[in-house]
C-alpha cells in the first residue's frame, strides 16, 4: 500500500518546494500561477476550487508523480544474453 504523501490541505508553495517532480501536473491542470502571492498561502484545496479543479483527482495525479519508481541500477541496466 502507498502511503500518500500530498494531500488537499498541504500548502501549494510547500508542495512545489518538497516535490519539484509534480509542477508538470499543475502545469497540466492550467495551474499556472505557482510563483503568485496566493500560493505561499493557500492550500491545495483552496486552489483547486478557485480554478475550477477536482482536488481528489488532482491530489491522486501529484501523487502518481512523487510515488513514481525511480530506476534503480539493477533495472537501469539491460541484462546481456550469453550466446
Amino acid at each position: 500500500m502507498v502511503t500518500q504523501k500530498i494531500t488537499k490541505d498541504m500548502n501549494i508553495e510547500v508542495i512545489v518546494s518538497r516535490f519539484p517532480e509534480t509542477v508538470p501536473v499543475f502545469m497540466k491542470y492550467g495551474f499556472h500561477c505557482l510563483g503568485c502571492a496566493m500560493a505561499s498561502f493557500e492550500n491545495l484545496e483552496q486552489g483547486a476550487s478557485a480554478h475550477g479543479i477536482d482536488v481528489k483527482k488532482f491530489v491522486e495525479d501529484l501523487n502518481k508523480v512523487v510515488d513514481k519508481e525511480k530506476p534503480t541500477a539493477a533495472k537501469a541496466t539491460p541484462k546481456v544474453k550469453k550466446k
